[in-house]
């Protein structure tokens, strides 16, 4: 009589495939180490925001940095897709900037042969592992809106057809503080489609005293590849077998949760500042972004202190400060460091 022996390997397949994760967790956490590396050779005083980066790209989230010009936010991500050597491009966002202008457009072509003609589709800088939105602010919301549909669906619609985008497929957009005439700020909708808003401030006195002298000479340093898209698409799965507590679950849902000032639990400062609270793709992003913390850490297990780590870019612009905040001086990182002080 045959006998199923399919049940005797499973444990052995199952075996082997935690081995072979435990193994990416640590080409992860060595490839963390050497990217930061080899960032550091031209990027001085960043590597909270670097860190960050790197959380975003594996954990399958866009990020907006917003800083003052001078900060080298396009120079550093453009120094981070050649070190991951990942395809990029950059998009100049004006006011005249139009949807064609991201997505691309048909064009009418004339065989040379046949004599006949055909629309052929030209891709726009859209289609790319990284792309830098320079300036989302200074565009329409029309054109804001056709990013959009590449940064939650990975295609793009044009002409009637969909074109799907190679992955991986990552937005990282700038918005300066300062300037804002001219602008078109970007509406809550669209920000919560951004996993962080990483905020760069003026680097140290001894930072800003490298950036100086460093760059002010004929040489560029020159970076190392360190990964590529298929190593990266790997690693970004990798992050989703993670597996999480419902104890690090449950506080980050609570801590999303008390943001919200019509809610039972939120605390009485909350009611007072906030106007609008997180809503729950901010505890989804908390998760996924523990979990690629913990495994460029070299850990399997999320922690809360994972999940207090990446709260303040998670959900500082998740959050709508009111009127007494903002005649009282009080800022969205303000009540969010309160929430985790409690």
């Amino acid at each position: 009589m045959a006998t199923d022996i399919t049940p005797e390997k499973e444990p052995e397949s199952r075996a082997d495939a935690f081995e072979e994760d435990l193994e990416a967790v640590d080409e992860l956490s060595r490839a963390r180490d050497a990217i930061m590396e080899q960032v550091r050779k031209r990027i001085y005083g960043q590597d909270e925001l670097i860190e960050h980066m790197l959380v975003a790209i594996f954990a399958r989230g866009h990020s907006l940095l917003v800083g003052v010009p001078g900060l080298a936010k396009t120079y550093l991500i453009s120094t981070l897709s050649r070190v991951l050597n990942l395809e990029f491009n950059r998009i100049q966002f004006t006011p005249d900037l139009m949807p064609a202008d991201i997505t691309g457009t048909d064009i009418l072509e004339e065989d040379p042969v046949s004599g006949k003609r055909h629309f052929k589709f030209m891709q726009g800088p859209v289609f790319t592992n990284l792309l830098l939105a320079d300036e989302i602010n200074r565009t329409p919301p029309k054109t804001q809106a056709a990013l959009l549909q590449s940064m939650a669906e990975y295609h793009v619609s044009a002409g009637g057809k969909t074109y799907e985008l190679d992955l991986p497929f990552l937005v990282f957009a700038t918005q300066n503080p300062i300037e804002q005439e001219g602008t078109y700020p970007l509406p809550e909708a669209q920000l919560d489609r951004f996993m962080f808003q990483l905020d760069i401030d003026y680097p140290e006195a001894d930072k800003e005293h490298q950036i100086v002298k460093h760059t002010t000479t004929s040489k560029t340093p020159e970076v190392e590849k360190i990964l590529d898209g298929e190593a990266i698409l790997r690693l970004q799965d990798l992050v989703l077998k993670v597996p999480v507590s419902d104890e690090v679950v449950s506080y980050a849902v609570d801590l999303v949760r008390k943001t919200r000032p019509e809610g039972e639990d939120a605390p009485k400062f909350v009611r007072e500042y906030l106007s609008w609270g997180a809503g729950p793709r901010a505890g989804q992003a908390l998760i996924l972004g523990g979990k690629a913390r913990a495994l460029l850490d070299g850990r399997l297990t999320v922690s809360t202190e994972d999940v207090k780590a990446l709260a303040l870019p998670i959900l500082r612009h998740r959050v709508l400060t009111n009127f007494q905040a903002e005649a009282e001086g009080v800022k969205a990182d303000d009540v969010i460091r309160r929430l985790l002080e409690g």
